[in-house]
């Protein structure tokens, strides 16, 4: 006897929901900062709406687990809802968090790290004030999406939600000034150049000068070379070229005279960044003095950077999150600190003005080349750097043969398991760690706490306006035991 398919019931109950409107209150945000509900005992999730809403949704995708939907209409509005300012928010993939006022963005996200923490069962975290910037126009390091419709002709822009395609855009608020309205010269260029799919992104870099990086599909022609040519000299731009092949050394393919790219950062110690730092410890106050009169002598250092090296998008937090880590490690002129994941010494440098000696580790050599050539630059003679693979074992290095009194880690959004694992045998005094990523800076943290170290201070750092990343610092120190 042939079996005849039907679908569940649950299944067809789904599919009918499809296209229909649906009432419900929003009870909370989540991760991502979207609003969630519930309709017939599951969570709705409907993007752009807040706390407290009541909402009016039309379903867009259903199972049995949950359902998606798009708000129609919403009343009851949050006290911090605003009016998102870029015009192409509700569209382009860049931003999450426009409709939320800046001090909501901060409270999700510190109730996001909270509750991720309390997973782990570390609660009553020491919250300190969080570092911000500017609300807008802080980021100067971008990837300018380049698709090219049927007739040749290029659009320029950034990803749409949930999308591969781009959204055109001609300014945005999330960008520095200086590259705010790029795309409208980068689309004239694109038109003088006649050249259909040639192109498959532009990086933007703004520093002192403004750098581009184009990603070439095939090899620039005579014709394209000029074009390039005279929209630099127009535009004050610095051009390189990157065909995507392995190695490629970015200074051999310019089409201008570039100079090295290059930020600045302020070294002094700030003590006004937290008063209580001393108040109980006057061995340190008197070396911290010292301190300050040794970094006196010069106060700033300058970080060169190659066009594809990891840098800190949002210039203005960096300089202060650098500046809170000095503060927050009590760095004494007898201090010797393993900066783990260093870069290009964005930290390593600014604590070297301070302390006996630092160490920095980092996985990719040429980082590693590049933040020797840094402290060579700028007349650091107290630090060192070596190339590891922070995941593996750490046995027998050559730099472990250091005391190391202090560490600093900044990983990316993978975390510092295996590092972290690792750094019981070192046992410092405190352990300070910035991180891009909450999941993995709890998962992270509660190894640490199970390794004798507690939660001294933790606060975020702002570096991502109105998006849903979340920067954090965490100062973490030893427990005394007997």
């Amino acid at each position: 006897m042939a079996k005849i398919f039907q679908a569940p019931k649950s299944s067809a109950r789904n599919q009918k929901l499809l296209g229909q409107v649906i009432k419900l209150t929003i009870d909370r945000l989540d991760v991502n900062g979207i609003g969630v509900g519930r309709y017939q005992k599951k969570p709705v999730f409907v993007a752009n709406t807040l706390v407290g809403e009541h909402v009016q949704a039309k379903v867009i995708e259903t199972n049995s687990k949950f359902i998606k939907a798009k708000a129609v209409k919403v009343a009851h509005l949050n006290d911090q809802r605003q009016k998102p300012v870029c015009e192409h928010y509700y569209v382009c993939g860049g931003c999450d968090l426009q409709h939320l006022s800046h001090q909501g963005q901060l409270t999700f996200k510190q109730q996001k790290v909270t509750e991720l923490f309390a997973r782990q069962g570390l609660t009553a975290l020491p919250w300190q004030p969080a570092v911000t910037g500017s609300d807008w126009h802080y980021r100067r390091k971008a990837r300018i999406g380049v698709q090219y419709n049927k007739l040749g002709e290029a659009t320029l822009g950034f990803r749409q939600k949930e999308s591969n395609t781009l959204v055109p855009i001609k300014y945005c608020h999330v960008l520095s000034k200086p590259l705010a309205s790029i795309t409208t010269a980068l689309a004239n260029v694109l038109t003088e150049l006649a050249e259909p799919k040639s192109i498959g992104h532009i990086e933007v870099i703004q520093t002192k000068q403004i750098r581009l990086v184009v990603r070439q599909l095939r090899k620039l022609s005579a014709h394209a070379k000029t074009v390039w040519q005279q929209a630099a000299k127009q535009h004050h731009w610095q051009v390189s070229f990157d065909y995507g092949d392995e190695g490629t050394d970015l200074s051999a393919l310019e089409a201008t005279e570039n100079q090295p790219l290059s930020y600045e950062l302020d070294c002094v110690i700030d003590r006004a960044i937290d008063s209580s730092i001393h108040s109980s410890n006057k061995s340190s106050e008197k070396g911290s003095d010292k301190d300050s009169n040794k970094s006196s002598d010069n106060k700033s250092i300058t970080i060169n950077f190659a066009p594809n090296d990891f840098i800190q998008v949002n210039g203005e937090v960096n300089q202060l999150m650098v500046k809170q880590a000095l503060s927050w490690l009590e760095l004494d002129s007898a201090d010797v600190v393993l900066d783990l994941f260093c870069g290009l010494g964005n930290f390593s440098l600014p604590m070297a003005k301070h302390v006996a000696k630092v160490v920095g580790v980092e996985g990719v050599q040429a980082m590693v080349d590049s933040a020797s050539a840094n402290a060579a630059r700028n007349q650091i003679t107290n630090s060192a750097f070596y190339q590891l693979d922070l995941n593996s074992d750490w046995k027998n290095q050559a730099w472990q043969a250091h005391q190391f009194n202090k560490v600093l880690l900044d990983p990316a959004r993978a975390g510092a398991l295996e590092a972290c694992e690792q750094l019981a045998t070192i046992e410092a005094k405190c352990i300070l760690y910035v991180s891009c990523d909450p999941q993995t800076l709890a998962r992270d943290a509660k190894v640490l706490s199970e390794q004798g170290y507690q939660v001294k201070k933790i606060g975020l750092i702002d570096m991502f306006n109105h998006t849903k990343h979340v920067e954090t610092m965490v100062l973490f120190e030893r427990i005394a035991t007997n």
